[in-house]
């Protein structure tokens, strides 16, 4: 048997990571400002993380939810409190994809209605729901497409309001940092104004934080950065930087919708293993300082890269992002300067649409290792 070849690989055999760095079989060194698709939040192989989780595997790895597992409330009274959400109530997933799946599941039980508004560049996964809500028809199989859902632009509220006002949108789901769509920013005003609409029509705002949350934007939300008070999603999905590379995801849910037994079920969400590595990665945010890191080095990149790109004006487009998660829209295809990063300069970079440059690092960047990055940038350029 051999692999169902989906993946354009680079031919890198990955085998150990410390921090933002990680080997090859030839142990050559690089610069991981990727991190895994921004799943690595607190650095490859951080000792805590690997000691809590040996720790628990020499325990319990597994046990269904049809019995208590403490670690899981644990895991939602801290993250409640490290997020300020400790109101909410916290179903426990596998994926990004389950976690967005499981809310639009959820806003349509409350309300009754099956359509859902969603935004031009979206991605929120690849399975049924997530994948009809994510604004690209190369990967919507006919069977996915319900005409369930309607494509508006980020940050013009009147068309939202427009389709908002009929009154049978089930629920509206954005990124308020969008992440294939190439760090496409909301604006404050917009999702302001697009809760207040939701409200004042039975609507459910989803905020998307898959890629753009847990600390990586420099607030541990990005949606934080833009709405204060009462103005809160109804539900914000989390994946990727939770389990630090450890398969998870889990839907933060207002305290004013109620739950019905049998409406949501999984097998594996919010196992032992998964909740030892999600609380590890709440303990060294917090004990490092990472979100306050991911602001001071993001912000730091960000105006270098800005100052490169006034230099560079035949090269660079915009740059733009919060945090660590930013985008560099070059003038030309990505994928020359990319690979120049990947096999001469040995850097790991993301990448958006067909000329912008992501960057994912781990939170614990360091203001050394930008300043490596930028230099290795330069080069290639």
């Amino acid at each position: 048997m051999k692999l169902f070849d989906v993946y354009p690989l680079f031919p890198i055999n990955i085998v150990r990571g410390k921090g933002c760095h990680v080997w090859d079989e030839n142990d050559t060194e690089y610069l991981d400002l990727y991190g895994g698709h921004a799943v690595i939040s607190i650095g490859h192989c951080h000792p805590h993380y690997v000691e809590v989780l040996t720790e628990q595997l020499n325990k319990l790895g597994f046990y269904s939810n049809s019995v208590v597992n403490k670690l899981q409330q644990q895991l939602a009274e801290r993250l409640g409190k490290v997020c300020d959400y400790d109101d909410y109530q916290l179903f426990l997933v596998n994926s990004g994809a389950e976690a967005n799946e499981n809310a639009l599941k959820l806003a349509s039980f409350i309300n009754g209605r099956t359509r859902v508004l969603s935004a031009q560049k979206a991605f929120h996964g690849r399975t049924s729901l997530a994948v009809e809500v994510t604004n690209n028809p190369k990967i919507i199989a006919p069977i996915n497409d319900g005409k369930h859902v309607t494509y508006l632009p980020i940050n013009d509220i009147e068309a939202w309001k427009k389709e908002l006002e009929k009154g049978d949108v089930c629920a509206c789901i954005i990124e308020c940092i969008q992440g294939v769509g190439g760090i496409q920013m909301v604006e404050a005003d917009f999702l302001q104004e697009l809760i207040k609409t939701c409200k004042a029509n039975g609507t459910l705002l989803i905020c998307d934080e898959i890629q753009c949350g847990y600390g990586r934007s420099g607030k541990f939300f990005a949606h934080q950065w833009l709405t204060e008070g009462e103005l809160r999603p109804d539900i914000i999905t989390v994946a990727k930087g939770i389990g630090n590379g450890f398969p998870m995801s889990g839907v933060l849910i207002s305290p004013e919708l109620k739950p019905v037994y049998g409406q949501l079920g999984t097998t594996f969400g919010g196992n032992h293993l998964a909740c030892a590595a999600a609380l590890a990665v709440l303990d060294v945010i917090e004990q490092e300082g990472l979100v306050e890191n991911a602001n001071k080095v993001g912000e730091y990149l960000i105006s270098e890269l800005k100052k490169i790109q006034a230099q560079r004006p035949d090269k660079i487009a915009e740059v733009r992002g919060r945090g660590l998660m930013i985008g560099i829209e070059l003038t030309e295809p990505y994928k020359e300067i990319r690979s120049r990063l990947l096999f001469d300069e040995h850097c790991f970079t993301g990448c958006a649409g067909t000329n912008t440059l992501r960057l994912l690092p781990p939170l614990c960047l360091s203001m050394e290792e930008a300043n490596d990055f930028l230099q290795k940038f330069q080069k290639a350029l």
